[in-house]
Order: structure tokens, then sequence, then C-alpha cells
């Protein structure tokens, strides 16, 4: 069970390392979220990027992800929605370094992260 884990750690440390992509390291997916130190006219700058790239429709009032009504949680799902689109590579969760990888389902209530 220690050498599964240590080759899952070690596939995981050369996909950073070899400029790979993320898509799934073991059988785990993985989502583009905005990091919690973003500030404002960033998040916005990157829900307009994200959003002129992709539909986020499911960010509009009455839909799913609507609430919590605020620019990270409208971020974390739009950068995401790109994210998933151009094949959850490590390059298209930048977004001038206001952006992480998580490898755990960000998704919540009836808000499902693709």
């Amino acid at each position: 069970m220690a050498k599964a884990a240590a080759l899952s750690l070690f596939l995981l440390l050369l996909s950073f390392i070899s400029g790979g992509t993320l898509k799934m390291v073991n059988g785990e997916k993985t989502w583009c979220v905005a990091k919690p130190s973003s500030d404002q006219a960033t998040l916005l700058a990157n829900i307009n990027y994200a959003c002129s790239q992709v539909d986020c429709q499911v960010l509009q009032r009455g839909c799913p992800c609507f609430s919590p009504d605020n620019l990270m949680n409208h971020a974390s799902i739009a950068m995401n929605l790109y994210y998933q689109s151009r094949g959850r590579n490590h390059w298209n969760c930048y977004f001038q370094n206001s952006a992480v990888i998580v490898m755990t389902d960000p998704s919540y209530g009836s808000c499902t992260y693709a």
C-alpha cells in the first residue's frame, strides 16, 4: 500500500514538473478555484474573461450556482468551467496567479462543479 501511495505522489509531481496535464492522476479529478487571497478586481476580471469563453449560465439568478452571490464563489465557478472546457491543463488554471487546482470536489448543494 505504501508503494501505491508513493507512486501516486510521484505521478502527481511528475505531472507538475513536466508541464503535463492534470486531467487525472491515479483516477483523481481536479478542479480550478479562485485563491482566497485574490482581490475583488481580479476576481471580476476572471469572471469576465472566463464567461466570455464558456457558458456561465449556471451563475445567473435562479440557477444552481448563483448562491452564495459573491465574487469569490462566482469566480471559482467561472474559472473552473473554463479550466474543464480547456482539458484541465494546469496553464488553464493560472488567471494571473489568482487560481489554484484542487483535488477535492468543491460542489455544494445543487451546484455541481463539472
